[in-house]
């Protein structure tokens, strides 16, 4: 079953992509969610045309996102945490990566961060995706907090 998809979907694809799914998956999911819509002729022409108006828009936006990637490069992140010793007590999610960054001025959603969870201090690495197009490593530090 090929379908449009209207959002982007983990693991699956981007918005205005055409993907090929599984027919119960396609039929019992994703257009009930409002994820996806079927690809028929017409509204493949219909998207063929939108993308063409959109690509003018969509390089600004990639250039948007490649700025916000050189300042997140250079940014230092440090989180703290109540720690024993290296152990942490509890864990470092996207979300506090998130909320890190939003202390730096960088308002970007948990969801486009990648790290996994962090359970003892040390220096990581998350992937943060600002774009389709423009994914970036960033470098943080988990530290003890000070008692």
């Amino acid at each position: 079953m090929d379908l449009i998809l209207k959002q982007d979907v983990q693991n699956l694809g981007f918005k205005d992509d055409i993907v090929s799914v599984k027919n119960g998956y396609g039929r019992n999911y994703l257009i009930p969610q409002g994820f996806a819509s079927l690809a028929t002729p017409s509204a493949k022409k219909v998207l063929a045309e939108n993308l063409k108006q959109k690509a003018h828009k969509e390089q600004k936006l990639v250039d948007d996102a490649t700025k916000i990637a050189d300042s997140l490069k250079a940014l230092e992140v440090k989180i703290s945490a109540k720690a024993g010793g290296e152990k942490l007590f509890g864990s470092i999610t996207n979300a506090n990566i998130a909320e890190a960054l939003a202390k730096s001025g960088h308002d970007i959603d948990k969801k486009f961060i990648t790290s996994g969870i962090i359970k003892r201090t040390g220096k990581y690495v998350a992937s943060v995706r600002l774009h389709r197009n423009v994914i970036v490593e960033l470098a943080y530090e988990i530290i003890a907090e000070k008692a």
